[in-house]
């Protein structure tokens, strides 16, 4: 089975006993298979059954709000306050491409211009490991290298929505609601 004609694509093969068949998914709206029997046994051969998406599945979601956070005219229906608290809830608790995808969405709900009905003190735990991320990297100048992908998208994120509390008038509020006493009285301290 697989997702392109060629059988190149998202390949799965399968032979003997059904207990040897797992559940997978392949992308898009068509699925291309082929069946070769080499003749040593006279069963009547597989059963499958193909269900088109799964609702809850993150890929799934993730593409939907990303298509309706691209269109102009859908982002002012859109309850952005509640997708602003979920997106920020789902990168504090995934990890891997699942957090770098709900930064992504983070980031396109910062660059519309109806931010400003999202509470971006929700930062705060996002805030709290890009700055332990910043500081293990200034302790770890001795070995240069890449910036992991979670840290690029992270100051990416910060980055921008400096800028656009900056626009807004906000900021002082912005970054006194980020940061704990402790850390401020040690900036105020150097």
């Amino acid at each position: 089975m697989s997702s392109s004609s060629d059988f190149q694509q998202d390949r799965h093969s399968f032979s003997g006993s059904p207990q040897k068949w797992n559940d997978f998914e392949l992308p898009g709206d068509t699925l291309y298979y082929r069946f070769t029997s080499d003749m040593s046994n006279t069963e009547w051969g597989y059963k499958f059954t193909v269900t088109a998406g799964h609702l809850g599945r993150f890929q799934t979601g993730f593409e939907i709000l990303k298509q309706m956070l691209s269109e102009e005219r859908v982002v002012p229906h859109l309850p952005l306050a509640k997708i602003w608290e979920w997106q920020v809830g789902v990168a504090c608790r995934q990890t891997g491409h699942q957090r770098l995808k709900a930064i992504h969405l983070l980031l396109k709900i910062v660059q519309s211009s109806a931010q400003r009905d999202c509470d971006l003190t929700l930062l705060k735990p996002l805030w709290q490991l890009f700055t332990h991320m910043e500081n293990n990297l200034c302790h770890d100048m001795a070995k240069p290298g890449i910036l992991l992908p979670l840290h690029r998208a992270l100051a990416e994120l910060f980055f921008v929505t400096e800028n656009r509390v900056t626009e807004l008038g906000s900021l002082q509020e912005y970054l006194l609601a980020l940061n704990t006493e402790d850390h401020l009285h040690r900036c105020t301290a150097q």
